[in-house]
């Protein structure tokens, strides 16, 4: 491989780990317009029961699916990247991290439910235009750990002052970055 192909390469590899990154934002965020853009029309999405199908459908039930989740948290660890061309496959591994929401007993009262999933992403990558985006994406789940009632204390003392993140605009990041523009990758 010459210099310009190993330097395209890695610049092709970049633009894939920047768009798994940008997925991840997209998720935690509900940012629904964003997750649009990194699928191409026809690319096929697996998650499971939720949802297996044209990705678009998929995002079309994001607000649905997403709706109990008080809180989303994607943590990629390993990526393992593979180009051919213009397509590229990846297996990448997450932890997942999701604050779920649902009715309590006769008093009304929400009973909120910790689950922590450790799995990965099976993707194919096109670039078409010159653009990375995701052709195919589906999530293998290799654990879970789950606890109710939930653990999180978003009250505890070393959180203090601190901005505290949420779904959707409200977010403190929207307000924050004007390079890291959101709503779009």
């Amino acid at each position: 491989m010459t210099r310009d192909q190993q330097l395209d390469a890695l610049l092709d590899k970049q633009a894939i780990h920047e768009l798994i990154m940008a997925y991840c934002n997209a998720a935690d965020r509900h940012d629904h317009d964003k997750m649009r853009a990194l699928y191409h029309p026809d690319a096929i999405d697996d998650h499971g029961h939720f949802a297996k199908g044209p990705a678009m459908d998929f995002i079309d039930r994001l607000p649905q699916i997403q709706a109990p989740m008080a809180i989303l948290h994607h943590n990629v660890t390993t990526v393992n990247l593979k180009l051919d061309g213009d397509r590229a496959e990846g297996e990448v591994y997450i932890i997942a991290f999701h604050q779920v929401r649902s009715p309590g007993d006769n008093d009304g009262e929400d009973v909120l439910s910790d689950v922590l999933i450790g799995g990965r992403y099976f993707d194919r990558y096109e670039k078409r235009d010159g653009v990375w985006k995701f052709s195919y994406r589906a999530i293998v789940a290799d654990w879970c750990y789950p606890a109710s009632p939930s653990a999180v204390d978003l009250q505890h003392p070393f959180l203090q002052g601190a901005h505290i993140g949420q779904p959707g605009p409200d977010d403190p990041s929207y307000g924050f970055f004007r390079l890291l523009r959101r709503g779009r990758r």
